[in-house]
């Protein structure tokens, strides 16, 4: 197991070869940028409303990234809240924290899944999360992870393969089947073949959320 405090990726400001950073495969589809986060449809959405978290910085994972960002982060995750119960479900976040991870730059998964069907009792997560701080220890000292968070908790998990087929079978892929009424697990091709119309629909009902927003804060104001 790779230890996260040594990876040379974890801190630089951008990477040549990373999609994320060159934003050669996430551009059309930004929906919110603020001077160190991206808000982005993913490209290949499990489901409509299939949102992406991404910081500017190129870091390995949310383990990597400083203190210093977690008021925003945690401001983007509420907000991500907020859109998803005005149009969704209530959401279910997701990091590979390195693990499976197939951009190595962090991004946090957004999914509008509502409940999860994981039980706390099963005991398959290694550490309930309380803070950011959690997943920068684990990192630091034991390297990878994989991260997920709904209504009722955060827990991380250590990198075995058993502990994330059953995540990935019972919570994940049940999630999808739920929203979308389609059994079996769909690859990243198909889904991004398929996308188009995912994505355009959150994109339009993301739009009408931020202008929602400024309508708000413009009435708000001239009181």
């Amino acid at each position: 197991m790779q230890n996260g405090s040594k990876l040379s990726l974890d801190t630089e400001a951008s990477n040549t070869n990373c999609a994320f950073c060159q934003r050669s495969s996430i551009t059309a589809n930004i929906l919110q940028e603020t001077p160190t986060f991206l808000i982005v449809a993913d490209h290949a959405p499990l489901v409509e409303g299939h949102i992406l978290i991404i910081p500017k910085q190129h870091y390995a994972c949310f383990g990597a990234m400083p203190a210093a960002l977690d008021v925003e982060i945690q401001a983007l995750k509420q907000q991500v809240e907020q859109f998803f119960d005005q149009y969704y479900a209530p959401v279910v976040f997701w990091e590979h924290g390195i693990f499976r991870q197939s951009v190595f730059h962090a991004h946090l998964h957004c999914f509008p899944f509502g409940v999860t069907r994981y039980d706390v009792n099963e005991e398959v997560h290694n550490l309930v999360v309380h803070s950011q701080d959690d997943i920068r220890d684990w990192y630091a000292t034991r390297g990878q992870y994989f991260y997920m968070e709904d209504a009722s908790g955060a827990l991380l998990f250590a990198p075995e393969m058993e502990r994330y087929i059953h995540i990935v079978k019972n919570v994940l892929a049940a999630g999808a089947s739920a929203r979308t009424q389609q059994t079996g697990w769909r690859s990243q091709q198909q889904r991004y073949e398929e996308g188009g119309p995912l994505i355009k629909a959150t994109s339009d009902k993301w739009q009408v959320f931020q202008q929602q927003g400024a309508n708000y804060a413009d009435e708000t104001s001239a009181r």
